[in-house]
C-alpha cells in the first residue's frame, strides 16, 4: 500500500475510533490544532507516564511544572525575541507562502527523484556552505526553484516571521504589557535551576524534567500531528560539570534511543541524525528520527548546550546561576545536556509504528482484512476487554463482576454486542492487547479464555489469576 494511503488510513482510524479530532470541527476546524479523544488521551497519558518514570525515577532528576506565561525578559535572554523566526517567501502568482529552507530542501528531493543527482548535490552543497544569515532568496532565484502550486518562479523577498504568540497582561494592550505563550518548555527549567537545586538539595550532576504545552505560530502546519501550533513537550535538562559533557551526552543519547525500542518501536524505523551545523554555543547535537509515512522526521533532540543558557539568564536577571562546592570552594556555571522529545510527535510515531493491516480468516473460513494497532501493552489505551459470550445463562453476571474488579487497576472495556469475532476486530483496531471471554464453562468452573492481540492465540486460566496475569504483562 502506498505510504500516502497508509497515513490517510491512520488519520481516518484516529477520528473514527476516538484518538484525535480536528479542533473546533463543528466550526470548520482550526488549522494546526487537534483535540485528543477518549482513546487519544489514554495513549498520550501512557506515553507521558512512561517518559516520566524513565526520566525521573532516579536519584538525581527532579520534576517541575513551570507556568506557560513567563516574564518577557526570559525570552530576550533566550534569544527568542530576536531570533526565533522562520524565513518565509511568497509566490506572487499563487499567493502561496512557503518556508524558504523547506522549499529548497523539497526541491532537492524532487531533483533526486528525477535522477538529477548532480544538480541536487550542487544545490545541497551551496546550502550547507552558506553563512548565517543564509541568503535564501538568491539561492532560490539562482536555482530557478518553481512554486509547487503555480509552477512559476515569481517570488517575493524572503521575510522573517517570529513564531511566538503574543498576548497581554492587564487591561491595556500596550507594549509594556506584552507577554508570550512559551514556544518551548526548557526556559522554565533554566530559570528554576537554583530553586530546584537548593530545595531538593541536589548536587551536580543533576537534572530537571518537565512535561508541558508549548505554542508556535507556524506559518505552514502539515502532516497531521507532526507540525502543529499547539503541542506538548517532554524535556529534561541535565546539569553537569564542564569537562564531563561528552560522556554525559553519549549516555543520554543511548538512554533516549533505548526508550523508544523498549516501547516497541521498530529499529528499522529509527535513526540517529547528527547535526551538521551547530548553534554557536553548542558542542554536539543529534536527532532521533522516525520513518513516518511521509518520510523521516525528528521526534527527539539530544543537545550539548555548554553553559550558554544559565549564563544568559545570569546576565539578564543579575542573579548568579552557578554551582558552588561548599567543601572545596569550587564554583562553576554548569554545562547542560538537553533531551527534548515531542509528546505529540511521539504519539504520532507510536500510532504509525503500531498500525498494521493483514489478511486473516474469519470464523466462517472467509478471508478478511484485519486492521490492528500493535501497541506495546504499556502504551495501549485499553489494557483489556471483557466479553460475555452470550447475554444469558449467568455469563453476564460473571463478566460484570470481573470487569468491575479489573476496572480498579486497569483501563478496561466491557463489550457484549455482536459476535465475538466482531468484538475482537473492534478491539484489534484500537490496540487492546488482551480480550477475556466468559462462556458457559466460566460459570461452571470459574475459568476464562484470554486471547492475545498480536498472535491471536488463546489460553484458559482461572478468573482469580486474571489480574496477576495482566499485571505481569503490563508492568
Amino acid at each position: 500500500m502506498a505510504q500516502k494511503n497508509i497515513l490517510d488510513n491512520i488519520i481516518s482510524l484516529a477520528k473514527r475510533r476516538g484518538f484525535v479530532f480536528q479542533s473546533s470541527e463543528i466550526y470548520g476546524g482550526l488549522n494546526g490544532c487537534w483535540d485528543y479523544g477518549p482513546l487519544g488521551v489514554e495513549l498520550l497519558r501512557n506515553i507521558k507516564e512512561s517518559w516520566w518514570k524513565h526520566m525521573t525515577y532516579r536519584d538525581n532528576i527532579e520534576g517541575v511544572d513551570a507556568a506557560i506565561l513567563m516574564h518577557p525578559r526570559t525570552w530576550e535572554a533566550s534569544g527568542h525575541v530576536q531570533q526565533f523566526s522562520d524565513p518565509m517567501i511568497d509566490n506572487k502568482t499563487s499567493k502561496a507562502r512557503h518556508r524558504a529552507d523547506n522549499l529548497i530542501e523539497d526541491y532537492i528531493e524532487r531533483l533526486r527523484k528525477k535522477g538529477k543527482t548532480h544538480e541536487a548535490d550542487a544545490l545541497e552543497q551551496r546550502l550547507s556552505e552558506a553563512v548565517e544569515p543564509i541568503d535564501y532568496y538568491n539561492i532560490i532565484v539562482d536555482a530557478e526553484i518553481p512554486d509547487p502550486v503555480s509552477g512559476t518562479t515569481d517570488w517575493t523577498d524572503v521575510r522573517n516571521f517570529n513564531l511566538m504568540f503574543k498576548t497581554f497582561i492587564g487591561p491595556l494592550e500596550e507594549t509594556s504589557a506584552v507577554v508570550y505563550l512559551r514556544p518551548e518548555t526548557a526556559q522554565g527549567i533554566f530559570v528554576n535551576f537554583k530553586n530546584v537545586m537548593e530545595s531538593a538539595r541536589q548536587k551536580v550532576p543533576f537534572g530537571i524534567a518537565q512535561i508541558g504545552k508549548a505554542f508556535r505560530n507556524e506559518i505552514n502546519t502539515k502532516n497531521f500531528l507532526f507540525r502543529t501550533r499547539e503541542f506538548e513537550q517532554m524535556e529534561m535538562q541535565y546539569f553537569v560539570k564542564p569537562g564531563t559533557e561528552e560522556q554525559e551526552f553519549d549516555y543520554w543519547r543511548e538512554q533516549r534511543w533505548n526508550w523508544f525500542l523498549e516501547l516497541g518501536m521498530k529499529p528499522e524505523s529509527l535513526k540517529l541524525k547528527p547535526h551538521e551545523k551547530l548553534a554557536h554555543y553548542a558542542k554536539a547535537a543529534v536527532d532521533i528520527e522516525y520513518l513516518f509515512p511521509f518520510g523521516w522526521g525528528e521526534v527527539e533532540g539530544i543537545h550539548s548546550r555548554t553553559n550558554h543558557d544559565l549564563s544568559r539568564h545570569t546576565e539578564f536577571s543579575g542573579k548568579k546561576l552557578e554551582w558552588v562546592d561548599t567543601a572545596s570552594g569550587e564554583r562553576f556555571v554548569p554545562y547542560v545536556i538537553e533531551t527534548s522529545v515531542g509528546a505529540s510527535r511521539s504519539f504520532m510515531a507510536f500510532l504509525c509504528n503500531a498500525y498494521d493491516e493483514e489478511t486473516v480468516t474469519d470464523e466462517n473460513g472467509k478471508a478478511e482484512t484485519r486492521t490492528v494497532l500493535r501497541f506495546h501493552p504499556k502504551l495501549a489505551p485499553v489494557s483489556a476487554a471483557i466479553f460475555p459470550l452470550v447475554n444469558k445463562d449467568g455469563m453476564p453476571d460473571v463478566a460484570e463482576a470481573l470487569y468491575r474488579d479489573l476496572q480498579k487497576h486497569f483501563k478496561v472495556q466491557y463489550d457484549d454486542k455482536g459476535a465475538v469475532g466482531r468484538r475482537y476486530r473492534r478491539q484489534d483496531e484500537i490496540g487492546t492487547p488482551y480480550c477475556i471471554t466468559i462462556d458457559g464453562q466460566s460459570v461452571a468452573d470459574q475459568t476464562v479464555t484470554i486471547r492475545e492481540r498480536d498472535s491471536m492465540q488463546q489460553i484458559r486460566i482461572e478468573i482469580s489469576n486474571v489480574k496477576s496475569y495482566l499485571l505481569e504483562r503490563l508492568a
